[in-house]
């Protein structure tokens, strides 16, 4: 008794993981359900090849151990055609089968690709479009702005099931990695830019959502939940929250950017239409330039010697804050003071919503890759683009 009681104390770990969630291997999602099936078919291809090699390492050493005298000795062996042959054509066989599955497979399930499917045996109805939900990573939060239902929340995910979501994500500072298991991968949420994730939810429950990046001291504490509800109970959800009486504006954002660590869920009952592309290109701040201002002026040849006068002392706190190095045109932070009217920065961050959506080809892959997905910024800086009127062309216009 006392010897099996001695032999069992590598059980306790497995005992410990007896709480956890297989999350990764039984999603709920059709996206995540994909990739499951990916990650098996890979390990299961690869095995092919690594069982074979495990058991022959175990057989060779004991046939070929000191004591065993009657293993063949054969010093003046040196080739075997038929060996060599198995030895490189079944791994050859196995990378081309690999090759073939992930390339097929991940271009299949590109993030950015819209979902074509409510799961394997459900297709996507005519006309039904996805749950747009705004995404910022915070230091160390995730803000949820949802500009159909024009509500927001921190730290709380609440979607309908059988519904595409698409996500919108930028961060605050630091890049991030926004990822909930059982829904679909993980994709980085990054400063300055625009990346998008399409997901689905199967099935209702509450899930778990975090952020896989490490991004600094509160970054343990950086999980929220995701519940995944009927429609009718996302309705119900939405019109509660529109009653709650904080409002999401550039004020209110500008002090929830700033670093705090497990935080509560929290809600807003409205929020600024433009706030999520004030935060992509860089401009929540009263009077300083956005990104896609910038990017047009230098698209026209810049604004000369007279941009260099063009500088705002900054009063943020987070500009201070991203780093200790000494800025070139010196200590005191700073940043470039837009030059459009009210109105052509209006127009400049909201022209995306009159975009038309991205066309969806519900035909099959054929072997060819899926077209560049355009970023946010692209967009709003092309040639047709009405933003661009009345911007200064020379210098000397300023």
């Amino acid at each position: 008794m006392m010897r099996i009681i001695k032999r069992t104390p590598w059980l306790l770990p497995l005992m410990m993981l007896s709480a956890c969630k297989a999350e990764v291997l039984a999603p709920t999602g059709d996206i995540a359900s994909q990739q499951r099936d990916l990650l098996v078919w890979a390990t299961g291809i690869m095995l092919i090849i690594i069982i074979p090699v495990l058991v022959m390492v175990a057989l060779f050493a004991w046939r070929y151990r000191e004591r065993n005298r009657s293993a063949s000795y054969a010093p003046d062996w040196s080739h075997s055609t038929k060996l060599e042959l198995v030895i490189w054509a079944i791994p050859a066989l196995i990378i081309i089968a690999l090759g073939a599955m992930t390339w097929v497979g991940t271009h299949h399930l590109d993030p950015y690709r819209p979902i074509q499917r409510i799961s394997a045996d459900r297709p996507l109805e005519e006309g039904q479009t996805p749950l747009v939900v705004e995404t910022v990573s915070l230091d160390w939060k995730w803000l949820f702005i949802y500009p159909e239902q024009g509500i927001a929340t921190v730290n709380e995910l609440v979607v309908p099931v059988d519904r595409p979501i698409e996500f919108r994500l930028t961060s605050s500072s630091v890049m991030n990695a926004f990822y909930i298991p059982s829904m679909a991968g993980m994709i980085y949420s990054m400063p300055g830019m625009e990346t998008t994730l399409h997901g689905i939810f199967n099935a209702e429950g509450t899930f778990q959502g975090m952020s896989s990046h490490y991004s600094g001291a509160g970054f343990s504490g950086m999980r929220f939940k995701a519940n995944a509800v009927p429609a009718a109970e996302f309705e119900d959800w939405a019109a509660r929250t529109r009653e709650a009486e904080e409002s999401l504006d550039r004020t209110e954002y500008l002090a929830l950017a700033q670093p705090s660590e497990n935080v509560p869920p929290m809600q807003y009952g409205s929020v600024d239409p433009q706030l999520f592309s004030r935060v992509v290109n860089l401009c929540v701040e009263d009077g300083k330039m956005c990104m896609a201002e910038m990017m047009a002026l230098d698209a026209q040849g810049g604004i000369g010697l007279a941009g260099t006068a063009n500088m705002q002392a900054s009063a943020a706190e987070g500009d201070i804050r991203r780093g200790d190095r000494a800025p070139t045109l010196g200590w005191q932070p700073f940043y470039v003071t837009g030059l459009c009217t009210p109105a052509e920065e209006e127009l400049m961050l909201t022209l995306r919503a009159d975009l038309p959506p991205n066309p969806i080809n519900p035909a099959p892959m054929r072997g060819h890759s899926l077209p560049q997905p355009g970023t946010g910024l692209a967009d709003m800086l092309r040639p047709q683009a009405p933003v661009l009127t009345g911007l200064p062309q020379r210098a000397d216009e300023l």
